[in-house]
């Protein structure tokens, strides 16, 4: 297949109503596991644990899993990741936007793949796959074991600190109301996603933003045990001066994320 029939394909993927409809209910399984994430960092930072449970996409995963129905939950999940996967596939071979918006879709069109991969994993073998932070570690530490090892890890360090900030900046500026179909939404729906979206995105980006320090330190130390995922990081936060009430805030972030996804499951651009 050449170029030309994959963009094809691809813009024929794009404009399908079923897609769109499953792309929908994929944001709407994001939420879920947005919301589940926040509430295990709050019962880290305010009760002292979260049940066992990794504070990251694993642990939310499990706690689906947990709830009646949980195997039908999770299969519907599968439905609704994979086609958020073929939506932000499409959008990085059509390139409708600039190339960072290309990069962007690109970037997600993994991380969705990689949820799908764990679900399945999970409902075929019973098997999560190991936490985020077992493989941040994994990873981390095959990557030192190459050609300028420490020079890749600290560049990989960089740019999650680049991702965190850009969240970031995302969320200050609003610049996510450009991905809504702002001028259908009533005015107190906007007003509501503008708030909802700038607290989540600040979240997501300290969390990027700790991640990177820390993967910065394993490139520096040559320690790949240095790096974190998302579950040692967020409990890192309770680690620092402002104590669990910094987590306690993140973690409302991540709440109120959970609902945006909402939002953008009615509103989102697809």
């Amino acid at each position: 297949m050449n170029m030309a029939q994959m963009e094809g394909a691809a813009h024929r993927a794009a404009n399908s109503r079923t897609l769109d409809r499953l792309a929908r209910l994929g944001m709407i399984c994001r939420g879920v596991l947005y919301g589940l994430i926040g509430f295990l960092a709050l019962q880290i930072a305010f009760f002292g644990g979260s049940g066992g449970k990794e504070a990251d996409k694993t642990g939310a995963i499990e706690m689906v899993r947990e709830q009646p129905f949980g195997t039908v939950l999770l299969w519907l999940m599968v439905v609704g990741f994979t086609a958020l996967t073929l939506w932000q596939l499409s959008e990085a071979v059509i390139g409708r936007g600039q190339t960072k918006d290309r990069v962007e879709s690109a970037g997600r069109t993994a991380v969705y793949a990689l949820i799908v991969a764990t679900l399945l994993s999970l409902l075929l073998r019973g098997d999560t796959g190991g936490s985020t932070d077992e493989h941040s570690k994994d990873l981390t530490a095959k990557l030192m074991d190459l050609p300028a090892g420490q020079l890749l890890v600290g560049l990989v360090g960089l740019g999650l600190v680049a991702l965190g900030a850009y969240w970031v900046h995302k969320g200050w500026k609003r610049k996510f109301l450009k991905d809504l179909r702002t001028g259908e939404m009533p005015a107190k729906a906007r007003q509501l996603a503008e708030k909802l979206g700038l607290a989540g995105y600040l979240a997501r980006g300290v969390i990027a933003l700790v991640a990177g320090v820390f993967v910065i330190q394993a490139a520096i130390s040559y320690d790949p045990d240095q790096a974190k995922g998302i579950d040692s990081t967020l409990r890192s936060l309770a680690e620092t001066p402002a104590g669990p009430w910094l987590l306690g805030i993140v973690a409302i972030g991540l709440l109120l994320f959970a609902v945006y996804c909402f939002f953008e499951a009615r509103w989102h651009r697809i």
